[in-house]
């Protein structure tokens, strides 16, 4: 299953479009795009297991350069483009990007990324340094190669240093058209994703799950609706006026639509929706069951994580008879290990494993991160960091998150790097970065800081700080608050104990 296929069958269906200003891409137009640009990328001297980099907003063109990428046995990495020029740079250069391709849209960012990719195209508009995608499509062949090897997202995430590093799958060696491909499996099999689906797709397109689900509706033949931001009433009225049968969403987005009020709330016809997948951050028990009860049974939770080494999955009328549950394993299978390794019985908590026949990805780059997710006596037992329990019927549930991070909103936040900004402030001591619990965002980011001697505290000088970390880094990053304390806990080593912040605070 890919658009070839259903382009073949049905060329004029909608294979995505775009909520704010009602641009299509149909499987026609997705199919003969995607093969030019495969024809563009092979030219430009791409073979399979190089990577082709995207930068864009929420974009139709995204899918073809996806597309484009997974037909020719090449990974794509969509980049996030709220990262400073840096970042940007700090990713492209280290996914070794032999190719790059961006929208109009983020030119200023664009022309600001020294990279060595030796293929740079833009699309929607001219951008200085980069040549034109519509030309170099144009001059392209629309004739497939015999030969379509499956590619691969290779999507970033933070590393332990704040420095992100790329989650590489292994490629399956299979073809585009039949690729064996889990996701693809599991959208059919467990959330009903079929060639009737139309699945709205609220969040940015560099994150994993808006891409790689996008990518399985396109393979099942289904219609992805894209937003170009999250709004709840948007969302809302898009349900009722596209006849959504899917949607993906994170714990804040229902947060903000529960927030509307009761009329615009009402108004609103969501009985189309078979499906409300929601996954990336722990949801509140009370926030999912007044969902439940406005929209009905119809919300399926997953956890899962970019590197794709397993998930577990629930539905609404399972999970009420057991609330807080994140589900059963449906890919890999969940071991529960104590410090040591050694497997844990059922409702006892330690770091949550999922055991696969081979660990299906490394970190680009980074051999150590990779070894450290492994088990000690299990090296096809991979961990995200996470902690949990399993009970008596194999139902996991987490007690906690990646050492540290801070999920605000659905994203991931890494306090290091914002605290590593912070440490070069003049008028800093010292200083720890942590999540506090935030009713709408779910968490918010706090920094906690010791002013240097001397070094009044007031609030303009957190102001100051909170402006100095945004002209550093992702303004999302920064802090939301600072508060000044005279000492922080740590250790007689100097390990910095935030669990005691956390007990204080939070």
């Amino acid at each position: 299953m890919f658009p070839g296929t259903h382009a073949a069958q049905s060329p004029d269906k909608i294979a995505a479009v775009l909520v704010e200003t009602g641009e299509t891409l149909t499987y026609g137009e997705l199919e003969e795009r995607s093969v030019r640009l495969a024809h563009v990328l092979h030219d430009a001297g791409l073979r399979p297991g190089d990577v082709v980099a995207l930068l864009t907003e929420n974009n139709l063109h995204a899918f073809e350069v996806y597309w484009a990428a997974l037909r020719s046995g090449l990974y794509v990495t969509a980049v996030n483009h709220h990262l400073a020029p840096g970042e940007v740079g700090y990713i492209v250069d280290d996914s070794g990007a032999k190719a790059l391709i961006v929208s109009a849209g983020k030119a200023e960012l664009a022309t600001q990324v020294a990279g060595a990719a030796g293929l740079k195209l833009a699309f929607d508009g001219p951008v200085d340094g980069y040549g034109s995608y519509d030309d170099a499509l144009a001059a392209a062949s629309d004739v497939p190669f015999d030969d379509q090897p499956y590619g691969a997202t290779m999507l970033y995430s933070s590393g332990t240093t704040g420095r992100p590093k790329g989650v590489r799958p292994m490629l399956s060696g299979a073809q585009v058209d039949d690729p064996g491909d889990s996701l693809v499996g599991l959208a059919g099999q467990f959330f009903g994703v079929n060639p009737d689906a139309v699945y709205l797709s609220p969040a940015p397109i560099y994150h994993a799950a808006p891409l790689r689900w996008s990518g399985a509706v396109q393979a099942h033949g289904g219609t992805v609706v894209m937003m170009r931001r999250f709004d709840a009433e948007t969302a809302l009225r898009t349900i009722e006026e596209r006849s959504v049968t899917h949607g993906q969403f994170v714990p804040t987005m229902f947060v903000r639509m529960l927030q509307l009020p009761d009329d615009d709330r009402t108004r609103y016809d969501v009985s189309s929706l078979k499906v409300a997948i929601h996954a990336a951050a722990p949801c509140p028990v009370e926030v999912k069951q007044k969902m439940i009860d406005w929209w009905g049974p119809v919300l399926v939770e997953y956890y899962a994580g970019t590197e794709g080494n397993g998930m577990t999955m629930i539905d609404s009328r399972t999970w009420l008879t057991k609330p807080g549950t994140v589900g059963r394993a449906v890919m890999g299978t969940v071991r529960i290990c104590d410090d040591a390794g050694v497997v844990l019985p059922a409702g006892e908590v330690g770091t949550v494993y999922y055991e696969r026949e081979t660990v299906p990805f490394t970190y680009h780059n980074d051999p150590e991160k990779t070894a450290a997710g492994q088990h000690p006596e299990h090296p096809n037992w991979a961990s995200l960091g996470d902690v949990g329990y399993l009970d008596e019927d194999g139902f996991l549930f987490l007690t906690d998150r990646k050492s540290f991070m801070i999920i605000s909103g659905g994203v991931n936040i890494y306090p290091q790097e914002t605290e590593n900004v912070l440490a070069l402030h003049p008028a800093i001591h010292d200083v720890a970065v942590i999540g506090l619990p935030d009713p709408e965002m779910g968490e918010s980011v706090a920094a906690f800081v010791q002013l240097a001697a001397g070094v009044d505290p007031s609030d303009e000088l957190g102001a100051e700080i909170i402006a100095f970390v945004k002209s550093k880094i992702a303004s999302y990053k920064a802090p939301r608050s600072v508060r000044f304390v005279d000492e922080l806990p740590r250790t007689e080593t100097g390990k910095l104990v935030k669990g005691e912040l956390r007990k204080q605070y939070g």
